[in-house]
């Protein structure tokens, strides 16, 4: 298997072994980004569940940005250029995203009518996998962010 296949495998054990969307994305690209994986997984932990558990962008799409923050940002405030391409970069993956599972929103994944907030996560089991997308939007998100890497 290529080692963009492996990631991409990676993103979807991370997630099926109890991680968050966001952390998986994320924590399989981190070491080309020279972080370690507990630091990749604080970086992303706040975004699972739709940022927050609060089902709004979908956490598999908030990695998928904040790996390109992690290529392309404004080290200084000044730098109206490099926001300006991160800003491009991260419109042109939200497309990618939304034209692939046509949504960029937890909720709408989840068949929710009105977001149920709430701090406690779902216990992972076997229904839980079985009646969630998750799995599938974090492969397509750590899918969408290999093939941008090949196009580089």
């Amino acid at each position: 298997m290529e080692e963009g296949e492996k990631r991409i495998e990676k993103a979807v054990d991370l997630f099926k072994s109890g991680f968050n969307c966001a952390q998986a994305v994320v924590t399989a690209f981190a070491d080309q980004y020279g972080f370690t994986e507990e630091q990749a997984l604080h970086m992303a932990a706040s975004f699972g569940g739709g940022i927050g558990r609060m089902r709004m962008t979908c956490g598999a799409a908030c990695g998928l940005f904040m790996l390109a923050g992690l290529e392309k940002c404004a080290v200084e405030g000044k730098d109206h250029e490099s926001k300006s391409a991160n800003y491009a970069l991260v419109q042109q993956l939200a497309e990618e995203f939304k034209k692939r599972n046509g949504s960029l929103i937890c909720a709408e994944f989840l068949g929710l009518k009105e977001p149920e907030i709430t701090n406690i996560p779902d216990k992972r089991t076997m229904q839980y996998y079985a009646k969630r997308p998750c799995a599938h939007l974090v492969e397509e998100a750590a899918r969408i962010w290999l093939e941008h890497l090949e196009k580089k």
